[in-house]
């Protein structure tokens, strides 16, 4: 039996996670949870998979979770960045799965790392923010570093049909979010209720605005460098709106091979905690014969510019990459409480990038220094406007 620490468990990809689990009570055990504020949800699941260790953001969430949960809870209980720490190098854990969204998940992810657990990587900006260094710990610590996203999921898969040396590039692909059709003037009315409205994919507020801006492709560009270990040339996007093949590899002699499947985010999560091994999840198959026509087209840079500023900031090196992410953290903060509009997101991380200071991508203080110093500089941005 398999032992599972889950950061970010009442979020979208972490409730997927326990799904996985609670379909497969045989193999699977849940050692620790962490959550932001949703205690409501994060109760039931300490309930249901009775964890040794439960975290939150707060200390006050903490007490009232600790006032809702039985006793023999009261002293499992932790919050903040210590708390999602312990949860990541809990004793009992053999694997931690990094399902929180954002920078909060760099810390913890390295502390997990350094404790020998394996990691099923579901938060990109650890890599995003990191990349050389969470790599060059992997690899001290012999650990093993799964990815989740279904796109890098599919590259992993795809990358057994032949030897590393002799790929050409990785093909990620892009749904287009709700907006691939609009026009730029359209772009300006956008709500955060339409940005939200993700066509093919049921994700959290936060990761459903990046791919409206194609942010999130962009910060997969970034991830995939490290997690490949490929250079940014040999890393290409496609649009691909029917969420069907969820990636590819392009080898030196011309082929190319393709993971498919049914946008449902349980098969790369299953395959994560379960490699090399795969299970029957019991999902509805995918039928070529109904999905009609596969189309493919070319990313729009100038409708949604957030896709080229990634792979300018992963050309640049340095901490460019953790300020493109901190400032993008703000600007979407932002825009779903209604002070910013949809086209003032990438405006805002432009902006950013150009006036904060750069440092070495190997400096973990630099890093974290960079984080800060790009928050309030996105800020003041928006405050100024």
């Amino acid at each position: 039996m398999k032992t599972i620490s889950l950061l970010g468990s009442t979020g979208s990809i972490g409730r997927n996670v326990l799904a996985v689990i609670r379909q497969f009570p045989k193999r699977y055990k849940v050692a620790a949870l962490s959550a932001g504020k949703n205690i409501a949800q994060l109760k039931q699941q300490a309930i249901e998979f009775n964890p040794q260790c439960v975290s939150v953001a707060t200390e006050e969430l903490a007490d009232k979770l600790r006032a809702k949960l039985p006793i023999e809870f009261k002293d499992r209980i932790c919050w903040g960045l210590e708390g999602n720490r312990r949860v990541a190098t809990i004793d009992e854990a053999d694997m931690t799965v990094t399902a929180v969204v954002g920078a909060v998940g760099l810390l913890p992810t390295l502390d997990a790392i350094a404790a020998g657990k394996d990691i099923g990587l579901a938060n990109k900006e650890t890599l995003v923010m990191a990349g050389a260094l969470v790599m060059d710990a992997v690899r001290r610590n012999g650990v093993r570093l799964l990815p989740i996203d279904s796109e890098h999921s599919a590259i992993f898969q795809a990358l057994e049909a032949g030897r590393r040396q002799d790929v050409s590039r990785i093909i990620l692909t892009a749904s287009g979010g709700p907006f691939r059709d609009w026009s730029k003037d359209d772009l300006l009315k956008v709500t955060p209720a339409q940005a939200l409205a993700h066509p093919n994919w049921d994700m959290g507020q936060k990761i459903s605005i990046d791919s409206a801006t194609m942010m999130n492709k962009g910060l997969e560009v970034i991830e995939a460098r490290w997690l490949f270990d490929v250079g940014p040339d040999q890393i290409g996007v496609v649009v691909h709106p029917q969420s069907i093949v969820h990636s590819l590899v392009e080898f030196i002699d011309g082929s190319v091979v393709a993971q498919l499947g049914i946008p449902d985010m349980r098969i790369p999560i299953a395959y994560a905690l379960s490699y090399p091994k795969r299970l029957a999840l019991g999902l509805s198959r995918l039928s070529l014969s109904e999905c009609g026509n596969l189309s493919f087209e070319k990313p729009d840079y100038d409708r949604f510019p957030a896709l080229q500023m990634a792979f300018d900031v992963l050309e640049k090196g340095g901490v460019k990459p953790t300020v493109l992410n901190a400032a993008n953290e703000v600007a979407v903060e932002h825009f779903l409480s209604g002070k910013i509009e949809f086209l003032d997101i990438a405006d805002i991380v432009a902006s950013t990038l150009a006036l904060a200071s750069d440092g070495s991508e190997l400096d973990l203080q630099a890093i974290l220094t960079a984080d800060e110093q790009a928050r309030v500089i996105a800020t003041e941005i928006i405050q100024s406007n």
